[in-house]
């Protein structure tokens, strides 16, 4: 990285009365992008998908991640795990599109096959016409390359690198703040989730969710009830950021029915709720009847897909509720579109020098530019 990112990154992690932002590079240069990358995405756990996107086993979906072919795959015991999607023969895509696989996984170039598990199970011909077996084949070590995963409230997190300390260790802070909440959660199912394609970088995005500075101007609805002055700060440096709110109002059918409510929880989510950045790339919200959890995919230096999904305390709520409830969220996050997609064109302006931070304000904000700028440091150290 040149020299004088190197030393604009020290002014990222400056105190917030004085630091700058992140250097326009970090959301516009390929090069820099990519060893960004490195340091946040790879090397820590980062969020892929949900345990939900493949309900049954057997049931497999195709991905990529920082342009790596991925498979998500549930296997015959009910486990979801992420290998990497190719043959181990010639390097060959394995499934191409989301699917059922009822048997053994079959590359369609020679017709490997590997279980659901990853075994490599069959090698036709690899020793000639006929001859399945080989003495240079050895089918044990040749199973499908596994990519290390961890599973907490359905999002699955991935860690490339294959070196980042434990996930429960990483985020011992979050797993106690938020232990009220470890209960069974049931997706809402198609009417739940939804994907919005927004032109800007992922990391813009995490700085707006993870603020409330904005509510009064961007949110207007919620800011008619759930006031600025109603929201707090939250902050863990080196794992995550948010807001809460003191202000939570449930939404109601138009008969009158509303979710049901996690069971145990304490007077606090009454009437509070809490939205929470886990670094590096999934947005949660928690709330007494139901919670959410967006999932940003880096796909380019200025393009990001949200994958919003919507979890409820029980399996048999309310259709036409959960149908309103994911119109209602899909168009608060709409409101945040023109701002993340704004700020990401601004950082074409050479004369931008990443920006400042309201000291009372922009805490979380601050918090997350510091924590990237402080990973891609020990990287590179």
């Amino acid at each position: 990285m040149p020299d004088d990112l190197t030393h604009a990154l020290a002014d990222v992690m400056a105190p917030i009365d004085r630091a700058h932002g992140l250097p326009n590079a970090h959301y516009t240069d390929p090069a820099t992008i990519a060893a960004e990358n490195h340091a946040v995405l790879e090397t820590t756990w980062a969020a892929l998908a949900v345990g939900a996107d493949v309900p049954e086993p057997g049931d497999a979906k195709p991905m990529e991640f920082l342009g790596q072919p991925l498979l998500l795959l549930r296997d015959d015991d009910g486990a979801v795990r992420v290998f990497f999607n190719i043959c181990r023969h010639r390097g060959m895509i394995l499934v191409s599109e989301p699917r059922k696989i009822e048997g053994a996984i079959r590359c369609p170039y020679h017709s490997w096959c590997y279980s659901k598990s990853g075994r490599l199970v069959a090698t036709p011909h690899v020793g000639g016409p006929g001859q399945n077996t080989h003495d240079g084949i050895d089918r044990k070590t040749l199973g499908l390359a596994e990519v290390r995963s961890h599973i907490w409230r359905d999002i699955v997190f991935i860690n490339l690198s294959g070196d980042a300390p434990a996930f429960e260790e990483v985020h011992a802070e979050l797993l106690k703040r938020w232990a009220e909440f470890d209960k069974p959660l049931y997706h809402g199912g198609p009417d739940s989730t939804f994907m919005l394609e927004v032109d800007t970088n992922w990391k813009l995005a995490v700085e707006n969710y993870c603020e409330s500075y904005h509510l009064p101007w961007v949110h207007p609805g919620l800011n008619s009830y759930s006031r600025l002055e109603d929201h707090y700060h939250i902050e863990a440096p080196g794992q995550f950021s948010g807001q809460g709110t003191y202000v939570y109002r449930q939404l109601t059918g138009d008969d009158g029915a509303m979710f049901p409510d996690f069971e145990g929880l304490s007077d606090h989510w009454n009437t509070g709720a809490e939205y929470i950045s886990l670094f590096p790339n999934v947005l949660l919200g928690v709330h007494r009847d139901h919670a959410y959890a967006i999932i940003l995919e880096p796909v380019a230096h200025n393009k990001t897909r949200e994958h919003v999904h919507i979890y409820y305390p029980t399996p048999d709520t309310s259709e036409a509720l959960r149908a309103k409830n994911a119109t209602l969220w899909e168009g608060v996050f709409v409101e945040d579109v023109f701002v993340v997609e704004g700020m990401q064109r601004g950082r074409a302006a050479s004369g931008f020098d990443g920006g400042r931070f309201s000291p009372a304000m922009d805490g979380p904000t601050h918090l997350f530019h510091a924590w990237v700028a402080g990973r891609i440091e020990a990287v590179s150290a």
